[in-house]
């Protein structure tokens, strides 16, 4: 029987909004007859803003909320930015469809007092803005000269905090700026050679429930098969070396006449070891390219730098 209702789980944060909101118009335009319609909650992550996501523990802080909705049927499908989202999902969940990608750089964003500067003439002592350990290990390990302070809160929270002059710069997601309606905001694009992204920046991930065809035959309708392949590796890597979302660990893919390319990094907190590394293969063979690079980033002792963060970061008990 085709499918008649179909609800969407989502946080209810200005961007999460956005970006379901944006799903659902696509779906609706692809799907006229399905009635849809959305169910926003709040996640642990949302609530807790008082703490540096790192200290919190939890992999799942942006998702869990949203999947106990599909798993107690209040829901048939979640949207995620897909770098929030777990690279292990509960039992009797699967990620159904990857959108087409926004740019996934980081992107610098300054106050009127430094309009001046890019991120490499930034003047010593400048205070840099950046909630996620990825960003600051790299920033660190090319721009030790700077001062990084922890910043929460949405985006428009943050750039009001910033034009304060508690910062004199943020780091955030060019994406998501984009997607907010503050594109011009984005001061300067950082170079992946200085900060590789996240795994899954700037794409949208569907999740839904295993064995639920015709939802997923819906939702099917918005899969971008490049940026799926493209974050699938990114995945992989992520998943082989058993990092979290809040792990300092970076990816940068690109796919060229159907050749995937992979490059992955592991850096200590203190940004002064970091290990680079990068694969390449058929885009039909994503998986096992992400898979390659986290043992090639092995052999050469992320295991060792993983795990000393974990210790730091383990909640004293």
């Amino acid at each position: 029987m085709p499918l008649d209702q179909l609800r969407i789980a989502t946080r209810r944060s200005q961007l999460a909004m956005v970006q379901t909101n944006w799903v659902k118009g696509e779906l609706e335009k692809a799907h006229p007859r399905v009635s849809i319609s959305v169910e926003a909650m709040a996640t642990q992550g949302d609530k807790i803003l008082d703490v540096a996501l790192a200290k919190i523990g939890d992999k799942g802080l942006f998702t869990k909320e949203l999947e106990a909705q599909m798993l107690i049927g209040r829901a048939e499908i979640a949207v995620h930015s897909l770098k929030d989202l777990p690279t292990n999902l509960p039992e009797g969940l699967i990620l159904g469809c990857i959108t087409e990608r926004e740019d996934p750089a980081d992107a610098l964003v300054v106050n009127q007092q430094n309009r001046d500067y890019q991120l490499e003439n930034l003047p010593s002592g400048s205070i840099v803005g950046t909630s996620s350990l990825r960003r600051l290990a790299q920033l660190r390990h090319h721009y030790p000269h700077l001062i990084f302070k922890d910043v929460r809160g949405n985006v428009i929270t943050r750039l009001e905090k910033l034009d304060e002059g508690q910062y004199d710069c943020l780091i955030l997601a060019a994406a998501g700026l984009t997607r907010l309606g503050f594109g011009n905001r984005i001061h300067q694009l950082i170079p992946s050679e200085i900060s590789l992204h996240a795994v899954g920046q700037g794409a949208l991930g569907i999740e839904c429930v295993e064995g639920q065809e015709d939802v997923l035959q819906v939702i099917k309708s918005l899969e971008h098969i490049p940026t799926s392949q493209r974050c699938i590796a990114e995945r992989a890597f992520l998943r082989e070396l058993e990092g979290g979302c809040q792990v300092p660990i970076g990816v940068n893919s690109k796919i060229k006449k159907e050749e995937l390319i992979l490059t992955g990094m592991v850096a200590s907190l203190d940004g002064k070891n970091l290990i680079r590394d990068e694969k390449k293969g058929s885009a039909h063979n994503a998986e096992s390219i992400g898979i390659e690079l986290a043992n090639a980033l092995k052999d050469q002792g992320a295991e060792k730098i993983l795990q000393e963060i974990f210790k730091e970061m383990r909640p004293e008990v």
